[in-house]
């Protein structure tokens, strides 16, 4: 693991609705660090924070205090579209982040230019497609079969498989995926974090990852960080996170009550 920081997160705070009988703070002088190859998974009840902490790295929510940096670039107050010069995400949502009236081929041509000045809709030619069809191949959903499909009549795992692709195709300083198997059903879930797995090894990528799935926090990764109440209450590597069990942590952090956090 290399000692170069992707991602340096500074006394990171946010509250909703300050002033107010509904004042939550959501994030609390928060701290985190992701050295270049890091995936770390990140879970935590509801209102834990985790949606915010993804939004806020991502220019989705800007913070009232605290920096963040993406690699040596100071991006805390950087708009969406600037910051994905160098962050990639995924959605939960499968319909979010590709184009359905394009093709498959077209979705990944587009997210290709990413950090250039975009055509409207760049030319492809043999290379490249050969290219895009070996990249889908990997995935085992045909898709590298069906590259002129347009993508609105792709299943949601196909779908959610195309928008993996297109964040990595060039490859960003941080992949944020953002519970980006819990839409869809247990064997595609399974098949796409698989996939997931493969292309973040083989790229080398740093990413943090947001699951209320224990599971797959324990059994992906290198690193597994716990917030409760916009805190980090945990953050665990090595040897201790890959002695981690779902008892264990249910035990330890009293996340019973939670049974979005059980799901195997």
């Amino acid at each position: 693991m290399s000692s170069e920081s992707k991602l340096a997160i500074r006394n990171l705070g946010r509250t909703f609705y300050k002033n107010t009988p509904n004042q939550r703070i959501a994030l609390d002088r928060v701290n985190l660090t992701l050295h270049a190859g890091d995936f770390a998974t990140v879970i935590g009840g509801n209102g834990a924070g985790k949606s915010t902490l993804l939004n806020a790295i991502a220019g989705e929510v800007l913070a009232d205090e605290g920096s963040i940096h993406v690699k040596d670039i100071d991006v805390t107050r950087l708009p969406t579209h600037e910051r994905a010069a160098w962050i990639s995400r995924v959605f939960q949502d499968p319909h979010v982040g590709t184009a359905s009236t394009l093709s498959i081929e077209e979705n990944l041509a587009v997210a290709d230019q990413r950090g250039n000045v975009r055509k409207l809709l760049p030319g492809l030619n043999k290379a490249k497609k050969d290219i895009y069809r070996q990249r889908l191949a990997s995935f085992g959903l045909g898709l590298e079969s069906r590259m002129g499909a347009k993508v609105g009549l792709l299943s949601g795992g196909q779908r959610q498989s195309l928008s993996l692709l297109m964040a990595v195709l060039r490859v960003p300083e941080l992949l944020l995926l953002d519970e980006h198997t819990a839409a869809l059903d247990p064997r595609t879930a399974e098949i796409v974090m698989e996939a997931t797995a493969n292309i973040i090894q083989q790229e080398r990528l740093t990413t943090l990852m947001v699951t209320h799935n224990m599971h797959q926090a324990i059994k992906y990764g290198n690193r597994l960080i716990m917030l409760r109440e916009g805190q980090i209450i945990l953050d665990v590597s090595g040897p201790d996170r890959d002695a981690l069990t779902v008892p264990d942590l249910v035990e330890r952090f009293h996340l019973t009550n939670d049974s979005q956090l059980l799901q195997a």
